[in-house]
């Protein structure tokens, strides 16, 4: 197990090696060349070597995850046919707007990195409609260099130099990735903008396209369609209000834009597979959101995909 060295490089920051709950993490400032595509950067490893079956939550973003140890025994996105990854190690996860079970047979190092949309559109270098609900391994997204990376992330000893190897291999695709097309741009930062509340007609009269061509380009740049996009963020707002633990449910369906609170129930269903409140009470781990034995239920498969 590797657990790194304190320092770090010129320009880079220091390292930090913090313990929270069962974990390790590993973080430090974000290279300013990435930072407009990030949404996090961690590194990190089981405190406690123990099975464990979580539930992945969409969040809004793209993810790469370089597994340094144990590959999962198994991803399986809930509602989507064909979804079970089966046995997978470091992997692209598009964006989503369901939930999946992963599973893994303990001794996790890896590290995590989500993508804003449109920086992984430009970093991963394909249209984000093809990555949609998919956990893929890393090669088949980022070619046979990717699983030589890897290698060379899990054989070094330092996270410092870890981070150096991983910063150089995404800024190097920077330079080759398609840029997002200004009107899916300001489209994407409208809606983000206004946490999903603000009408896709409006959005698409703002940008100067039709609401069917404006949902076809930022379909394939951003990998959900606008209205699709708009529900994921509002769900995000409301998981925000909820961790706060001072606003009824009541109120975050007003403030995020739900009908009634009957409707927030329904999309956290279809978004997450949980309730409202069983979220807010489960046990997080790294990006996810970790289950009892129970919790993967048939009738959690049938509720996710609605």
């Amino acid at each position: 197990m590797v657990h790194g060295a304190l320092g770090g490089v010129a320009g880079a920051g220091a390292v930090e090696i913090a313990r929270l709950g069962g974990l390790w993490r590993v973080t430090r400032p974000w290279h300013p060349g990435l930072r407009p595509f990030l949404r996090s950067y961690v590194g990190y490893w089981e405190a406690v070597t123990s099975p464990y079956r979580a539930r992945l939550v969409p969040t809004g973003h793209a993810t790469l995850l370089i597994n340094l140890a144990e590959p999962f025994s198994q991803v399986r996105r809930l509602g989507v046919p064909g979804g079970d990854s089966g046995r997978i190690g470091s992997l692209v996860v598009g964006v989503e707007d369901r939930p999946a079970i992963c599973v893994h047979p303990g001794g996790q190092e890896a590290i995590r990195v989500e993508f804003t949309p449109l920086g992984a559109y430009r970093l991963f270098g394909l249209p984000m409609s093809e990555l949609t609900n998919l956990a893929i391994e890393i090669e088949d997204v980022l070619g046979p260099a990717a699983g030589f990376l890897v290698e060379r992330l899990a054989s070094t000893r330092d996270w410092a130099a870890r981070f150096d190897l991983l910063d150089a291999a995404l800024l190097a695709r920077l330079d080759f990735g398609p840029e997002p097309t200004p009107e899916v741009t300001h489209a994407w930062h409208l809606l983000t903008g206004s946490a999903g509340a603000i009408p896709i007609a409006r959005i698409a009269a703002e940008v100067g396209w039709s609401q069917g061509y404006l949902t076809r380009r930022f379909t394939q740049q951003v990998g959900l369609p606008p209205k699709a996009s708009a529900r994921v963020l509002r769900f995000r707002r409301a998981v925000a209000l909820l961790n706060r633990g001072t606003t009824s449910l009541t109120e975050i369906s007003t403030i995020c834009g739900f009908y009634d609170q009957a409707h927030l129930n329904r999309d956290f269903r279809a978004i997450a597979g949980t309730t409202p409140g069983q979220m807010v009470a489960a046990r997080r781990v790294e990006g996810a959101v970790a289950l009892s034995p129970s919790a993967d239920s048939s009738k959690t498969r049938s509720t996710a995909g609605r």
